[in-house]
């Protein structure tokens, strides 16, 4: 039987009837748009579309960092725009989430952020980095609203157990976060709101009006639904639907051990420029993820896996630098997409009248989703239905 069919009339109603705005994707963009949407234009029907039964990109599959840049990270990205203006927004969305759902539901942690540079392979990167530490104390300064930022740190490395390990610069205005509560929280008060999200609703199409007018979505169900603006926040997968949209995958795989009682691990930790990452969660596994660096091109994929090669740099890392001397047992692994692009900022425009597109966050969904979603927001509460 052809599943529209078996559609009752009460939920072709409640939940497939015109909407003034529908969003593509239930990730930290799509929902934040959301709620943001919904204090701005109370009376609206907004509905939330996803395809998977979770949101399918990197929004429950993050590391759970809430972090603006390492001082490596940093040194590279400034030749590529205007630093000061990203870290702005990066570190404006990482207030503007607290403040939406409050640090409890996120679960926050003002911990501190760690880079670390291995003893000779770092040795000059480690050096580099260590004599910018006053510009971007300088740099950021009026943006973080301190200037004791970066800080070297002498011995953290030994005295936290890690083997190899010299140079280690502190952020201390680093934290972290509760992924899967932060998603939860945000479902819950989107469904409070009156927004809708429907999971296992795939938009296969977009057909717009020939004049002014609803654009109509084709799901993968069979149903067509119509909506005056549409908010595409799938990042990685926007180009699905707009294959012209500078916004390459980038594959992220994690690893999670078993309980670790004996460790003791301060904060978050970054290494080698920042496309490696770690940090005890509170129930002391080690959660480890990266390493997409050493085949960019196979790690360009939406496509959910797992790779010998990614998986055997990560287990090499957690075995000879975090935890010296111990092969925990491996209890969780996965892969989230995150979206890149060309520029460091993310995508905000319009891509065909009535679609508005909010997506390419470049590995900093956490910092930047609710800054986003609020941007967009404010875009399309202005337009007129």
């Amino acid at each position: 039987m052809n599943s529209v069919r078996n559609f009752s009339y009460w939920e072709h109603q409640a939940f497939f009837g015109p909407a003034d705005v529908a969003i593509i994707g239930a990730g930290l963009v799509g929902l934040t748009a959301a709620l943001y949407l919904r204090e701005r234009r109370p009376n609206w029907r907004i509905v939330v579309l996803e395809r998977g039964a979770l949101p399918a990109g990197a929004s429950t599959k993050n590391a759970g960092f809430a972090c603006f840049g390492s001082v490596s990270e940093l040194m590279e990205q400034e030749q590529r725009g205007d630093l000061q203006a990203v870290v702005a927004a990066r570190w404006q969305g990482l207030r503007r989430l607290r403040e939406l759902l409050g640090d409890e539901a996120l679960d926050y942690r003002p911990v501190g952020g760690y880079e670390l540079f291995r003893d000779g392979p770092d040795d000059a990167l480690a050096a580099d980095c260590t004599a910018r530490i006053g510009h971007f104390n300088d740099l950021l300064g009026p943006i973080i609203g301190t200037r004791d930022i970066f800080r070297p740190v002498p011995g953290v490395g030994r005295r936290v157990g890690l083997a190899g390990v010299g140079t280690v610069i502190e952020n201390t205005q680093e934290g972290s976060l509760d992924a899967g509560r932060m998603v939860r929280t945000l479902l819950a008060r989107a469904w409070a709101a009156d927004v809708p999200v429907l999971t296992g609703c795939a938009v296969t199409g977009l057909e717009a009006a020939a004049t002014s007018g609803p654009v109509r979505l084709h799901l993968a169900n069979g149903i067509a639904l119509e909506a005056g603006q549409i908010l595409l926040a799938t990042n990685a997968f926007a180009p699905e639907l707009f294959p012209a949209l500078p916004v390459v995958p980038g594959r992220g795989q994690v690893l999670v051990t078993e309980p670790l009682p004996g460790r003791r691990l301060p904060g978050t930790f970054h290494y080698d420029h920042g496309y490696t990452y770690f940090r005890q969660l509170p129930d002391h596994r080690i959660l480890l993820g990266g390493g997409r660096h050493l085949d960019f091109a196979a790690e360009a994929t939406t496509v959910p896996g797992l790779t010998d090669t990614v998986l055997a740099y990560l287990e090499n890392l957690l075995h000879e630098v975090i935890t010296p001397g111990l092969r925990p047992r491996i209890d969780f692994r996965w892969s989230g997409v995150m979206g890149f692009g060309p520029a460091l900022a993310p995508m905000l425009d319009w891509v065909q009248p009535g679609v508005l597109a909010a997506v390419r966050c470049n590995g900093m969904g956490v910092a930047l989703g609710a800054g986003l979603g609020w941007q967009a927001a404010q875009k399309l509460a202005t337009v007129v239905h």
